[in-house]
C-alpha cells in the first residue's frame, strides 16, 4: 500500500511523497496443515476494489492491485493449493486483514467473538466504514473465540491454543473492539504477529517513538485509544521481559516484514516463510 505522508508516516522524506506499508500475511506449517495469519487483500479485492474495500480506503492508500501480491498466488508459487490453507487465524476484521478469506473457502476462520460481533453489527459510523461484509458473504467456516482457562503468557490473558500447542490468541482491544495478537511458536521462538496494536517498529523499541502522522491516524481508526495505548505498553514489556525468545512484528512496517523476507521489501501484502 502506499500512502501519501511520507515524512509523517516514516519521519523520513517528504511529505509528498508516497510510502510503503505492507499488510503481513504469516503463513505456518504445521502438522494439522497451512496456518495463515490475516489474509491480506484478496483476489476479489484486487478484481473489484471500489465495491470490495471501499472507495475511501482506495483513495487513501492506494493498494497495489496485483493478483502475484495476494497471499494465495504468492503460495501457489511455493507449490501449495487453496485447499492446503486449513486455518486461518485472524488480528482483526478490516478491510486489509480479511479480504482474502473467500479466496480460502474449505478454511476455519478463527477470530475473538467480540471482533466478528462488532464486524456483522456495525454499530458506529467507524465500524460501518472499516468492515466490508462482502468480503465474508461467501459464508466462512467461523470458529469464535472468547477468553476462558485463566492462562497466561508474559502478563497477557491467553485464549486456547487454536492448533495445539502452535498457534494461540491474545485479546488486545483498542484499535478494534475484537483486536487479538496471534502467538505462534516456532523452535525456541514465539512469533508474536502484532496485527495494528501498533504500526512503525519503533512503537515498540525502548524509548517508544511514533512518526506524529501515523500517531494521529492510529488515534483516529482506534475505537478504544486508551486500550490500544496500554497493549502498547505490554507488548513493550514482552519484548522485555521475553528476551530473544520472542519476536514481536505488526501486520504493516516495512521494515519489520522485510527482516522475514530477508530483502527490503518493494511492496506490500508478500507471504514471507520464516527461517
Amino acid at each position: 500500500m502506499h500512502p501519501l505522508g511520507r515524512r509523517l508516516l516514516t519521519g523520513e522524506g517528504s511529505t509528498f511523497e508516497r510510502t510503503t506499508m505492507v499488510s503481513h500475511v504469516l503463513v505456518i506449517e504445521s502438522e494439522a496443515g497451512l496456518v495463515l495469519v490475516d489474509s491480506g487483500i484478496g483476489l476479489d479485492d484486487v478484481r473489484e476494489p471500489q465495491k470490495r474495500l471501499g472507495r475511501n480506503f482506495v483513495k487513501a492508500v492506494c493498494p497495489e492491485l496485483d493478483e502475484s501480491r495476494t497471499a494465495l498466488r504468492q503460495l501457489e508459487r511455493l507449490g501449495y493449493a487453496a485447499s492446503d490453507v486449513q486455518h486461518i487465524v485472524l488480528t482483526h476484521l478490516d478491510v486489509d486483514h480479511a479480504g482474502g478469506l473467500s479466496d480460502f473457502p474449505d478454511a476455519r476462520v478463527h477470530v475473538l467473538k467480540s471482533e466478528y460481533e462488532a464486524a456483522t453489527k456495525r454499530a458506529t459510523h467507524n465500524e460501518a466504514q472499516r468492515y466490508r461484509p462482502i468480503q465474508w458473504a461467501h459464508g466462512p467456516n467461523w470458529e469464535l473465540h472468547e477468553l476462558g482457562g485463566g492462562e497466561r503468557f508474559f502478563g497477557f490473558e491467553r485464549v486456547r491454543a487454536i492448533v495445539e500447542p502452535e498457534v494461540f490468541l491474545l485479546p488486545a482491544g483498542g484499535h478494534t473492539r475484537g483486536h487479538a495478537v496471534v502467538v505462534v511458536r516456532s523452535g525456541d521462538t514465539w512469533l508474536v504477529h502484532a496485527g495494528d496494536a501498533y504500526f512503525h517498529h519503533d512503537e515498540v523499541a525502548d524509548p517508544p517513538r511514533c512518526p506524529p502522522g501515523l500517531a494521529l491516524l492510529q488515534r483516529l481508526l482506534s475505537v478504544d485509544n486508551a486500550a490500544r495505548v496500554a497493549n502498547q505498553t505490554r507488548l513493550r514489556e514482552l519484548k522485555r521481559e521475553a528476551g530473544g525468545h520472542v519476536r514481536v512484528f505488526c501486520a504493516h512496517d516495512e521494515e519489520e516484514w522485510a527482516s522475514f523476507a530477508g530483502a527490503k521489501a518493494s511492496a506490500g501484502n508478500d507471504t514471507a516463510r520464516p527461517r
